[in-house]
């Protein structure tokens, strides 16, 4: 057990028998998809592991040994688009059921650059967001069809920003064509899109099993980031030797606000919410123990029309028709 004000799932949920259930954990090769992959493995469940490099998908998968489940690595790049419909259309081919999508992968681009996906939309927002909503939209109908089913989509402490700067979603420019690049910024940004597309989703599939959630999963000592300058490496290499191991949370602990969302009986009830491991770097006090669920404390992160508006237009930008 932690030392920190770590929020865990109780045992019952983490004893369910997950046999016949069928997973998707994107990125789930590494950190908190590979330990969120490994818990439901042990469970009993199928997981298909979506990674952009299959190679270390299989490699992390070998320490599911012994493991009651079993599991699938598929390629799924979330900057590429066709590679999210590939998988889509393989998935659907091979599955008749969905209980759960996680969508856990990504990046924040340090570079200050700007760096953009293979359709042309900001690295970091692209996969953080774009590849993820394509993805699920491809994969509502077998959701609704596996209901009851849950989607969770990984957003962040730094969604919240800070009484005097609240991140939001730009709707007049989504893809970064006229905005100056600030690599966290954009992160942050990434960030408030996937609660207000949890929120949009929650409220269009009320009363169609389905459920859906955006987490932080605390603290995690992932390596999430791409690049940055010479600066920005030094000191993340410091961090890592020094304070991490006090102030982070470990991947099995950052896994816990999925499997809740995931697995907990309690989750359906608040669907569409926002769920929140501990964490020192909210800069609003009252949040730092986190909640499951808890409101967030950016209004930004909270608005429905907005949401509205966001999917909206997110199904133009990734060519897909509204039904």
């Amino acid at each position: 057990m932690s030392r920190k004000n770590v929020l865990w799932v109780d045992e019952a949920t983490l004893a369910k028998d997950l046999r016949s259930r069928v997973y998707i954990v994107t990125g789930a090769n590494s950190g908190v998809g590979l330990e969120t992959t490994r818990q439901l493995v042990k469970q009993g469940g199928h997981v298909v592991m979506a990674c952009r490099r299959p190679d270390a998908g299989e490699e992390a998968a070998k320490s599911f040994a012994g493991l009651d489940g079993s599991y699938e690595v598929m390629r799924l790049d979330l900057a590429d688009l066709q590679s999210v419909r590939d998988f889509a259309a393989e998935f659907l081919r091979n599955y008749d059921r969905l209980d759960g999508l996680v969508c856990n992968a990504g990046l924040a681009n340090l570079t200050n650059e700007l760096e953009r996906t293979k359709d042309g939309f900001e690295l970091t927002f692209g996969v953080s967001y774009f590849g993820h909503f394509l993805l699920t939209e491809l994969l509502l109908d077998l959701l609704k069809a596996s209901a009851p089913s849950r989607i969770v989509l990984l957003s962040s402490v730094a969604h919240a920003g800070s009484p005097r700067n609240r991140p939001r979603v730009h709707l007049d420019d989504l893809k970064y064509e006229t905005r100056e690049v600030k690599n966290l910024a954009i992160y942050n940004e990434a960030k408030v899109a996937n609660i207000l597309y949890a929120m949009e989703l929650a409220d269009r599939l009320e009363g169609t099993g389905v459920t859906a959630y955006s987490v932080h999963p605390g603290w995690a000592r992932s390596n999430f980031d791409k690049g940055g300058s010479l600066g920005v490496r030094v000191m993340l290499t410091l961090m890592k030797l020094t304070v991490y191991p006090f102030v982070t949370d470990s991947n099995e602990e950052s896994a816990q606000t999925t499997l809740h969302c995931l697995l907990s009986d309690d989750a359906p009830s608040h669907s569409g919410e926002y769920f929140s491991q501990h964490s020192v770097l909210y800069r609003d006090k009252e949040c730092r123990r986190g909640g499951w669920p808890m409101e967030s404390p950016n209004p930004n992160a909270r608005d429905m029309e907005t949401a509205r508006k966001l999917v909206e237009a997110s199904y133009g930008l990734v060519g897909l028709e509204r039904e």
